[in-house]
């Protein structure tokens, strides 16, 4: 008898204990499945030439602003030299027409005083209407002389305008040879090594801050309404084959558009639904790699 009624207590709760069980996993299910990612920014040559230098390797943190390498530019440095020399003698140029109007204005000065002293001659007669008329012939050669020379004032400030903007752009390309990182973060990828000749555009390394990664997931049509922008969420990914790790993260994006499934997220059944893309937010203290797979739990439910 005592048996019989303990058989039927373990036929009773068994099945309940079952049914905890399984509601307990499902309660625990997470709600969306993707994998981490980062801001990759592949780093370009802004110069031909020999990589003269160029100390980074893969794995290394580097700091944004820091000179990472720099490209032969003696080439550059050389023309630059030329250029200058160029504008020193356009500027010589400008200074001899500058003395040649010097020399016409004295010499009108002189003619300017002889004037006035055949003006009181002529008053008494000591003088004749010719000798003025010879003085006045002078003045008006004078005058089209230092015009002439002036008009070749705008040609000489075109061409020194002109050089100065060549010798800009000599240093602007000369400060272009030094490869300097433009964001903290860590070299992922490394395409050019010391010594190879490299042009403009050609990728030189990629790097990507991974102090915080995104984990861009895809959330149902029905679970939209629980997913806002700014929400505390659960995030997981693999501790080792049997367990994960927890950690927090916050929804930085929304997609205005559903999308059909990715092929690497769910089933065969369903990638035919549409779903809405997610990025979280997630500081990663190093656990976390770009590609991992990962998940979350939303804080609503």
């Amino acid at each position: 008898m005592h048996n019989t009624m303990k058989n039927r207590l373990v036929a009773i709760f068994l099945p309940l204990a079952v049914l905890a069980a399984s509601c307990s996993n499902n309660k625990d299910k997470p709600d969306a499945y993707g994998s981490f990612e980062a801001t990759e920014i592949t780093v370009s040559s802004l110069a031909n030439g020999k990589i003269m230098m160029f100390s980074i390797e893969e794995g290394q943190l580097l700091d944004s602003n820091q000179l990472v390498g720099f490209i032969d530019t003696t080439d550059l440095h050389l023309k630059k030299l030329q250029t200058i020399g160029q504008k020193e003698v356009t500027g010589s140029r400008r200074e001899d027409l500058l003395a040649q109007i010097a020399i016409q204005e004295q010499n009108r000065d002189n003619i300017l005083v002889e004037k006035k002293r055949v003006i009181n001659l002529l008053k008494d007669g000591a003088a004749t209407q010719k000798q003025l008329d010879d003085i006045n012939s002078s003045l008006s050669l004078i005058e089209k002389q230092v015009a002439s020379i002036k008009t070749q004032f705008a040609g000489i400030d075109n061409q020194m305008e002109s050089t100065e903007q060549q010798i800009a752009q000599f240093r602007e390309s000369i400060k272009n040879g030094r490869i300097v990182n433009p964001v903290k973060g860590t070299v992922l990828t490394k395409f050019a090594e010391n010594n190879e000749v490299t042009t403009f555009g050609k990728p030189l390394y990629k790097i990507a801050d991974l102090r915080e990664m995104q984990l861009r997931v895809y959330v149902s049509g029905a679970q939209l309404p629980l997913v806002k922008t700014g929400d505390n969420v659960e995030v997981r990914f693999d501790k080792d084959e049997q367990t994960n790790s927890k950690t927090e993260g916050i929804v930085s994006w929304i997609s205005q558009t559903a999308e059909f499934t990715p092929k690497t997220i769910q089933t065969k059944e369903e990638r035919v639904n549409l779903v809405y893309a997610v990025k979280i937010r997630v500081r990663n203290d190093g656990t976390l790699k770009i590609g991992m797979p990962g998940e979350i739990k939303l804080r609503s439910h």
